[in-house]
């Protein structure tokens, strides 16, 4: 679990399969209450009593819409793409995004039915932002598939930071100083300033908080995630891996969800744009990644181990 550094926000409760369904009988009650209404009062006609079963069932499936969207999270409008990327991203329609340089991307791959897995290994962009990222401190561990983040579409991230496999990321990186070292990240999106600026707060913590910063595990390496075969944000030069002495893996880790990076540390990340892997169901503890789509308000908006993620 995260340090408690502060408030916590408290995650809304899941409304549970059982719970569904009460609520579900209880609206089905409501519209066959609507029918026997509508009958008593106008006993000779069809058409009012069919309306008002109508009208009932439309509502209830409104309602029950509500709360299954309010128990599981909404998704992230793909307008937040064109907020967090502006120097890429020009605009969007209905069907995609628009890059600056005039292509376009589709936002749906017309599948609608993928699993987890699929997901994982091939997302589109709207599977891409289909997961919301938790805003502040975790009160309790990720589910198994809260893994806002991960769902990543290869083409997009290519698009932006280039393909490290064609030399093309590397054109953009460059060394930035990491307290007592240095790590290689992108230029681009101002991924590098918003990591130098993130050092510089750390820097500012008391020594028994920061020293989990540090050394870094390393940012840009050109490789894939062990568990989906797709790039790792490593790749594109866009995530920073802290010290792996304070880390917890899923895939070392056998004995469930375990944090001990302090939750000041992973606030200053997430207030320049970074998501962390300690909100995943399948963790990372030491892993942050620039992704600042996941945030209602683009950061800094007000300014002009082994193979994990």
């Amino acid at each position: 679990m995260a340090s408690q550094g502060g408030k916590n926000e408290k995650i809304a409760p899941i409304l549970d399969d059982a719970a569904f369904r009460n609520r579900q009988n209880a609206n089905d009650v409501i519209a066959s209450k609507s029918l026997e209404r509508a009958q008593r009062e106008k006993p000779d006609s069809t058409f009012f009593a069919s309306s008002a079963l109508k009208i009932g069932l439309l509502l209830a499936g409104v309602e029950m819409l509500f709360f299954s969207v309010a128990a599981r999270g909404q998704a992230i409008s793909p307008d937040a793409l064109t907020h967090a990327y502006p120097d890429q991203i020009a605009g969007r329609d209905d069907a995609g995004i628009i890059f600056r340089d005039g292509t376009r991307q589709n936002l749906s791959d017309g599948r609608t039915d993928k699993s987890f897995d699929e997901k994982l290994k091939n997302a589109s962009l709207l599977d891409q932002l289909s997961l919301p990222y938790p805003k502040g401190a975790l009160t309790k561990p990720p589910g198994p598939q809260d893994d806002p983040g991960r769902f990543r579409n290869a083409a997009f991230f290519d698009k932006m930071y280039g393909d490290c496999d064609k030399g093309e990321t590397q054109k953009h990186l460059t060394d930035i100083p990491w307290f007592t070292g240095k790590v290689r990240v992108t230029t681009i999106n101002g991924v590098a300033e918003k990591l130098r600026a993130v050092a510089m707060e750390i820097d500012r913590l008391p020594q028994d908080v920061k020293r989990h910063a540090y050394p870094s595990a390393g940012a840009f390496n050109c490789r894939v995630v062990k568990d989906t075969g797709k790039r790792s944000m490593h790749a594109y030069g866009a995530a920073i891996d802290l010290n792996t002495g304070f880390s917890d893996y899923w895939l070392w880790r056998k004995g469930g969800y375990r944090n001990r990076i302090p939750y000041e540390i992973v606030e200053i990340f997430e207030r320049h744009g970074f998501i962390w892997g300690g909100k995943w169901g399948h963790f990372d503890t030491m892993h942050f990644e620039y992704r600042p789509e996941f945030f209602d308000t683009p950061p800094g908006s007000e300014e002009k181990k082994q193979h994990g993620d």
